[in-house]
């Protein structure tokens, strides 16, 4: 949390206002809020100068609200750093994103091919027994999906 609160901060003092963070997690719900999402949103708003002003001019909660309503008529802070998942639910039904399985592995098959090493492979790991069918075309096409998904969601 302290990383990330100092580099939003740090971004929005140099003037930046479009930020995206893209979050890889094979088990969020992002369009449900799941914990990354949450954990991501509440950095963003602890890294928003417009916290600042909340906390110096202190008050409870309706007014922290109404300071919030008040902010958002003008410049909305909060659009200002934008969370995304690597992938949408829909891609994901189409291409196995399990932990250190096929669909990882392959991913990075195709996007870093010298990261990694078949030869390590080990069956005393369940989750991993799935990466025997990975290949380099089957990464491919999970990362045309995410391509086509972030380019998107970035603009």
């Amino acid at each position: 949390m302290p990383f990330a609160k100092a580099m939003f901060q740090g971004l929005l003092r140099i003037g930046f206002r479009n930020l995206h963070v893209v979050i890889h997690h094979q088990t969020e719900n992002f369009a449900a809020g799941m914990p990354t999402d949450l954990e991501n949103s509440r950095r963003v708003r602890r890294s928003s100068p417009f916290s600042r002003k909340i906390a110096e001019r202190g008050g409870g909660d309706r007014r922290r609200w109404r300071l919030l309503r008040a902010a958002i008529g003008r410049r909305d802070p909060f659009n200002w750093i934008k969370t995304h998942p690597l992938m949408t639910p829909e891609a994901m039904e189409g291409y196995p994103f399990d932990h250190a399985g096929q669909g990882e592995t392959s991913l990075m098959m195709a996007l870093f091919p010298d990261a990694v090493h078949l030869s390590r492979l080990s069956d005393e790991k369940w989750y991993v027994r799935s990466v025997r069918d990975a290949s380099v075309e089957f990464g491919a096409q999970g990362r045309d999906s995410i391509l086509a998904h972030l380019r998107v969601a970035l603009r």
